[in-house]
């Protein structure tokens, strides 16, 4: 792992910064990450630089830092991995992050509040304001900063054709006529559609193993809460979404697998999610 210390005049030690740049960002955009150093190490007087060559040398950077202020420059995987980190080793009390994000993957950190571009982002790492925030944190201890969706929510990946480019219309046309002539496809995997799901709010039932579900979302609440919100899979017209507010949450029932953040996880049999009120701090714009 390489080290850059920067040198400068005496400052208070709460100014004093470790930027621990992730190896993603660095292979992502290497200007974005330049201008992020530059800045950073210009505006605080002795700020140390780190260049981790993946996650293990990133844990003992952060674990070594002293009484440096973290600063993550990346993406938000590299975020939760910082905070996951901290919250396992019960510091996350004391210590208030910075993020410059980086990479492909930072809507995250854009729906936290923290600025688009490294200027904006490192410019609040220095003149910004802590803001405490709850954490969702399971029963195997992973943490969950924003959403937790149930089952896993994305969009379907782009066909690409064989030079890398997006499939022509008329290549796609030609496939969909070969799978019309290919046998049937098997029934789709467990997950994938409605399922049933025991899910519990403070100990309360909200939805039982007896109704077939669509989705589960926990997002932010009122401090200290998480909302709750279920929607039922429709048997001819639309089926109202079920929510609660609630400290704590579980989900059982068949093998089923979840969206932390950025991080798909499964498949498990039950999970339970607990809110941790103001449990960890994110440097913000003041």
């Amino acid at each position: 792992m390489a080290e850059v210390a920067t040198s400068g005049t005496s400052s208070a030690t709460s100014d004093q910064l470790l930027v621990v740049i992730d190896p993603v960002a660095r292979r992502a955009d290497g200007e974005s990450v330049r201008i992020a150093k530059d800045v950073l190490s210009a505006g605080s007087a002795g700020a140390k630089v780190c260049l981790p060559d993946g996650p293990e040398e990133f844990a003992r950077a952060l674990a070594r830092r002293g009484s440096r202020r973290p600063v993550v420059v990346g993406d938000d995987r590299a975020l939760v991995r910082t905070v996951e980190l901290l919250h396992r080793h019960r510091e996350l009390a004391g210590c208030a992050l910075s993020l410059v994000p980086v990479g492909g993957a930072v809507s995250l950190a854009r729906s936290l509040g923290v600025p688009s571009g490294a200027v904006a982002a490192a410019r609040a790492v220095l003149d910004g304001a802590e803001r405490r925030m709850d954490l969702l944190v399971d029963d195997s201890d992973g943490v969950v900063l924003g959403a937790l969706r149930i089952p896993p929510l994305g969009g379907p990946p782009r066909v690409r054709d064989t030079d890398g480019g997006v499939t022509r219309p008329w290549l796609q046309t030609c496939r969909s006529f070969v799978r019309t002539l290919a046998p049937a496809r098997p029934p789709a995997a467990p997950g994938s559609g409605p399922t049933r799901l025991l899910v519990e709010v403070d100990g309360v039932t909200l939805v039982g193993l007896h109704q077939s579900v669509e989705a589960v979302s926990v997002v932010p609440g009122v401090a200290g809460t998480a909302r709750v919100e279920v929607r039922p899979a429709s048997v001819g017209a639309e089926a109202s979404p079920l929510s609660a507010d609630a400290r704590t949450v579980t989900v059982s029932g068949a093998h089923f697998r979840y969206r932390a953040d950025a991080t798909v996880s499964g498949p498990v049999r039950t999970r339970t999610w607990e809110v941790h009120e103001a449990a960890w701090g994110l440097t913000l714009p003041a």
